[in-house]
């Protein structure tokens, strides 16, 4: 054998090398990388041609040859070795074959020499075509113990969670766990997981915490740097669990809202709200009241919610009346599309959206004019979304102040109108599920002035959650998501890839449906017919508003 240097167009495929099979475009970019980098570690093996020609033909090596040639080599340096009677087909099948990687234990060690010589994370990944994540990993390796160390190079590695808990802790600490879980003769495989679980310790972090320095000293909280956490954030812990919370409940307290409560938590991490409240998931008025809370990673969170309205009793029931028969089978319900959460996060989210538009969209006079006598033909009662039902007419009034002039008479300009009519349809119009709901009028109301537009990202955990599996797969459509197998990790992979976007369910529209609204409209001219038939004077008025403001009134319902 002897070294040469060639160009490597000058070389020459060998027609019976072993691995035919294309590599891939990713493979081959990171292995252009590495020759940029560095040049070729190890040079390819090349045969001369029979015949006694002075052509060469590439033993080993044709993927190095081809990247070189790509990275605008002029020359490489080759082993020239002794051409088989098999042009090296037996010699190419042995050495792919008995081939092996370095181990991760042995690929750390070669990193940290790497490391010592000058060489930063970056340069050796892309000189070893390896992530800089994967770099980071092994030199975790750095903090285990060494009979740890010895059994991982026999090729039994935790994954990276567990090896980060593991170099995580001290040596001692290893030392301790490792005398209970390392292996024996009859059980050579070690539990990585019992390993992790008995290194645990929670972390409580300084970037969820709400406190400030003068509680930190008051509950003698200590902060440790994680040297393993990533450097662009703050890695700062404890693991004096009850006296972070301690100081969290203490920041709760002092920062409380006027209508404000500490809440706790179920088992799975959800708020617990007082009995009867509804969550407020859209924008909170001052009505509202606040609910805070501690999260599993005790970060605090915050929630609004209302106090919904006693129902009254509609009767008492006959006395006679006959109980169903305790034998009837019940036929379970197939889970709707939406839950009822997802349809009060909706009703909320129509009203902020609706308010919203009403005070940006444009909108014409007459559309303006339609809208009053299509909420006040409803709304008899004047329910309104930001007040209670006992006082609505009180927080009306206050949109006719700007009406008057300093003698009580009307006066005003069309500007003003139209600022209080849109003030006061905000206040009048919601289609939140609950006592303030303005039923169909709201949706009609929202459909004719583009509100579907003011309706914000539902692309979220909290919201997918609310969908059935059948509704979340059909929101995948003209998406590049693909529905998974568990529907946890569909909605994952929904609210990833609508983070940046926005997703709005169908069922969330203003429109509303057609057969409900035919049915809406048609009760509406029944009652109309039935209603005062003898008064002739309000029939002749009826009659003459029939083609002006009772068109206009139909087409923005339409």
């Amino acid at each position: 054998m002897r070294l040469i240097k060639v160009d490597p167009r000058a070389l020459k495929e060998n027609p019976d090398r072993l691995r035919q099979t294309k590599s891939t475009p990713q493979a081959d970019a990171l292995l252009l990388a590495t020759i940029k980098a560095v040049g070729i570690v190890q040079p390819p093996v090349i045969t001369s041609e029979a015949g006694g020609s002075n052509a060469y033909i590439i033993y080993a090596g044709h993927r190095r040859v081809k990247q070189a040639i790509a990275a605008g080599l002029d020359e490489i340096d080759v082993i020239v070795d002794e051409a088989a009677n098999d042009n090296g087909a037996m010699r190419s099948m042995v050495e792919n074959i008995a081939f092996e990687p370095l181990n991760p234990v042995d690929q750390w060690r070669a990193i940290e020499r790497l490391v010592a010589l000058g060489w930063t994370e970056e340069a050796i990944g892309v000189a070893l075509a390896l992530p800089v994540r994967q770099i980071r990993k092994l030199r975790l390796l750095a903090n285990v113990l060494p009979a740890m160390l010895d059994h991982m190079a026999r090729g039994d590695m935790p994954n990276e969670q567990q090896l980060r808990t593991i170099a995580a802790a001290s040596l001692d600490e290893q030392k301790e766990v490792w005398k209970k879980h390392k292996p024996s003769k009859a059980d050579p495989q070690v539990s990585w997981w019992s390993v992790a679980q008995g290194l645990q310790k929670t972390h409580m972090y300084a970037r969820h915490a709400s406190f400030g320095d003068d509680l930190t000293r008051a509950y003698g909280i200590q902060w440790v740097e994680d040297l393993f956490a990533p450097a662009d954030e703050d890695s700062r812990y404890t693991t004096n669990v009850e006296a972070y919370l301690g100081a969290q409940h203490e920041w709760m307290a002092n920062n409380l809202p006027k209508k404000g409560v500490i809440a706790e938590t179920t088992n799975w991490g959800e708020v617990k709200l007082p009995a009867k409240a509804e969550r407020v998931h859209g924008k909170p008025t001052k009505s509202d009241c606040t609910a805070m809370y501690l999260d599993r990673e005790g970060r605090v969170q915050t929630v609004h919610y209302r106090m919904s309205e006693a129902k009254k009793s509609k009767g008492k029931a006959a006395p006679d009346a006959v109980s169903a028969p305790d034998d009837v089978g019940v036929v379970s319900k197939p889970r709707p599309d939406v839950t009822r959460k997802g349809i009060e996060m909706m009703g909320d989210y129509r009203t902020d959206a609706l308010r919203e538009a009403l005070g940006r969209a444009p909108v014409e006079d007459d559309t303006l004019m339609a809208l009053l006598i299509l909420a006040f033909g409803q709304n008899v009662s004047v329910t309104t979304g930001s007040v209670g039902f006992h006082n609505g007419h009180s927080r009306l009034a206050k949109h006719t102040a700007g009406l008057f002039d300093g003698d009580g008479k009307l006066a005003f300009d069309m500007d003003t109108l139209r600022i209080s009519a849109r003030a006061m349809l905000i206040d009048v119009f919601s289609c939140r599920e609950n006592a303030t709901n303005s039923g169909i009028v709201a949706r009609i109301a929202g459909a004719t002035i583009g509100a579907d537009e003011f309706l914000p990202n539902m692309g979220t955990e909290d919201f997918l959650s609310c969908l059935s599996r059948p509704a979340l797969e059909a929101s995948c459509k003209d998406t590049p998501v693909l529905p998974r197998q568990r529907a946890k990790d569909t909605r994952a992979a929904l609210a990833e890839h609508f983070k940046e976007g926005r997703f709005v369910h169908s069922a969330a529209l203003f429109a509303p449906d057609p057969t409900k609204l035919s049915e809406w409209l048609s009760s509406n001219a029944s009652a109309a017919d039935d209603a005062d038939e003898t008064d002739e004077d309000v029939d002749g008025i009826r009659d003459e508003l029939a083609d002006g403001d009772a068109a206009t009134f139909r087409e923005a319902a339409e």
